[in-house]
């Protein structure tokens, strides 16, 4: 088994960095600060080493900071899958001050996406903003579950985007009054063979993650979770060929043209999938239990995934925890730090009060974040 972990860390002009590193060597890095301070920027910088938009869906502009030229960059020394490796993103600067495409490199070599990063590094995150998860709308819980997906599988984002693209594409041309039924016909096919691959992939990750949440319901401080997706295609491939779920998929788009270029929208499909959650221990749904519970329930949820990630990939994932100790009473933080180091992951967390991480252990990295820096804590 392969853990995967940062020992160095750069950020050039990345929101309140304009440049700053840290070196470690520890499993466990604790991020101390004030609000504000920059804690959860140095997470996202992370999240941005693998594909998307990072843990805040910031477009590529927004997280440049306010005194450079627009440009930015974040880059890190990983022990991976692969073993040692450097892995950069960031934008250039242009003329205009525009901005321009990512750009992602290993060992400073230019890679074609930061799909590359995925064969040297996983990644798991849990932010304060997925605290509503269980009460949003299903877009967020789809978002969240496509995440952890990710993580199994690299290649999942590009899958779920030519999904959307293609979706797009069928929808522009339904707007049009005499639109080629033949070219509609190929996009069609596109999306119904796009919309079985994704949804073949979350339905076998949701097998196997539904598996390991069982298991961990007994062995675990934290909640566990009966989870379930709320999609006809990715139920329908529970007992059905890929193809033949494709060809029904594909008709039910060709009957469904009226309907779709009235709504402006294609109403059926694995986009709209929602994730379905029921808090275990009281057998209700998620959405109804209090605050405190959906924390640790998600946090269960979060640690279950990250040893599945292991099993199936043979890679164990770098977490990323924002604010995770905040609201935990001191038994559940000692849980979840004895849980985290048997996981054997690099894990990095945020907290504004040093003293929450008091049982963190000795050979935790712990450093203070303030003025754009990053400096190991005096003790």
């Amino acid at each position: 088994m392969t853990a995967c972990r940062i020992r160095r860390l750069s950020l050039t002009h990345f929101r309140s960095y304009r440049a700053a590193s840290l070196s470690t060597s520890a499993d466990l890095v604790v991020l101390v600060g004030a609000n504000g301070a920059g804690k959860t920027n140095c997470l996202e910088a992370i999240s941005f080493l693998t594909p998307g938009r990072g843990l805040r869906r910031a477009t590529l502009e927004d997280v440049a900071d306010n005194e450079g030229d627009g440009s930015w960059a974040v880059s890190a020394e990983v022990e991976g899958a692969l073993g040692l490796a450097t892995l950069g993103t960031g934008i250039d600067p242009t003329p205009d001050g525009s901005g321009s495409a990512r750009r992602c490199r290993i060992d400073r070599e230019p890679v074609s996406s930061a799909a590359a990063f995925g064969d040297h590094l996983r990644m798991v995150w849990l932010t304060p903003a997925m605290d509503g998860l269980f009460t949003g709308p299903a877009s967020e819980r789809r978002r969240f579950f496509d995440r952890l997906v990710l993580a199994v599988d690299s290649g999942h984002s590009g899958r779920v985007a030519a999904l959307e693209r293609s979706l797009r594409s069928r929808n522009r041309l339904l707007e049009e009054r005499n639109f080629d039924t033949h070219w509609l016909d190929a996009i069609e096919r596109e999306t119904a063979e796009l919309a079985v691959a994704v949804a073949a992939l979350r339905g076998e990750t949701l097998a196997r993650l539904a598996a390991k949440l069982r298991v961990r319901a007994t062995q675990s401080a934290f909640p566990s979770a009966e989870i379930a997706l709320d999609g006809w295609i990715e139920n329908a491939l529970r007992d059905e060929p890929a193809t033949a779920v494709e060809d029904r998929y594909r008709q039910q788009l060709r009957d469904g043209r009226a309907r779709d270029a009235a709504a402006g929208r294609t109403l059926e499909g694995p986009h709209l999938t929602d994730l379905d959650v029921v808090y275990a221990p009281k057998h209700m749904p998620a959405r109804d239990a209090s605050t405190g519970e959906q924390k640790a329930l998600l946090i269960g949820l979060v640690l279950a995934h990250a040893s599945l990630v292991a099993e199936m990939t043979g890679i164990t994932p770098l977490l990323l925890l924002d604010e995770v100790v905040a609201h935990l009473d001191p038994g559940r933080r000692v849980a979840l730090f004895d849980e985290l180091t048997a996981l054997g992951a690099q894990v990095w967390m945020t907290g504004a009060d040093p003293a929450s991480f008091a049982d963190v252990g000795a050979g935790a990295g712990i450093f203070e974040v303030a003025g754009g820096r990053i400096e190991p804590r005096k003790s």
